[in-house]
């Protein structure tokens, strides 16, 4: 799944706010948008239609009502599907070599990676 700019800032917002969001909603707290306001509804039908966001229900503003979304997947799921829908692929090994070389790589993370790595470990 592909994601363009204008798809990605609103997925922010979703990502941010972590509840569910009206279109008005996604207007008031994005601030800073490559699209115009009358094209959240193509943006919107346009993340519907890739898998990326759901309806999570209605919600009532005045007198009119209209439908709230939830993303369907995490900002780091969606990064991590992304690095291996390319055609060239990293390699694994590389891959975490180059992750373990940022900054933020605190002796805490490795020990919550090591964890996890023991528990993915008991599953294979």
């Amino acid at each position: 799944m592909e994601l363009t700019r204008s798809e990605m800032e609103i997925m922010d917002v979703l990502w941010e706010d972590g509840g569910a969001l009206s279109r008005a909603d996604l207007l008031a707290r994005q601030t800073e948008k490559t699209w115009k306001d009358s094209s959240i509804h193509i943006l919107l039908n346009g993340l519907l239609n890739k898998g990326a966001i759901r309806e999570a229900g209605i919600v009532k503003r005045s007198k009119t009502y209209g439908r709230t979304f939830l993303p369907t997947l995490t900002r780091e799921e969606y990064y991590a599907m992304t690095i291996f829908s390319h055609r060239f692929k990293p390699e694994l090994t590389g891959l975490f070599q180059a992750l373990l070389q940022r900054p933020e790589v605190t002796k805490e993370f490795l020990d919550q990676l090591e964890s996890m790595l023991q528990e993915k470990r008991q599953q294979l």
